[in-house]
């Protein structure tokens, strides 16, 4: 009898990997991420992470950074359309 040989990479279990024929629906994180959902945590979060980016490139007070951009004019929630690019 001769030995089979997979046509595909063998894996950690010695199995060909299924996972490339059979590519997951990745839906954008914006969806997922319950932090990212709610548009109140999701600025908070941004404007967070924005001022502390800002200050340490400019070193300006964090506090300062974060009121500017707070008093700033409230933009839109962030919403995906289905069939988007990512």
């Amino acid at each position: 009898m001769g030995m089979i040989i997979p046509s595909g990479p063998i894996g950690v279990t010695g199995f060909t990997s299924l996972c490339y024929n059979f590519p997951m629906e990745q839906k954008p994180l914006i969806e997922t991420n319950p932090h990212l959902r709610d548009p109140d945590k999701f600025r908070k979060a941004l404007i967070t992470s924005v001022a502390s980016s800002t200050a340490i490139e400019t070193g300006a007070p964090i506090a300062t950074i974060a009121r500017m951009l707070e008093e700033g004019e409230k933009a839109k929630p962030f919403t995906t359309t289905q069939g988007s690019a990512r």
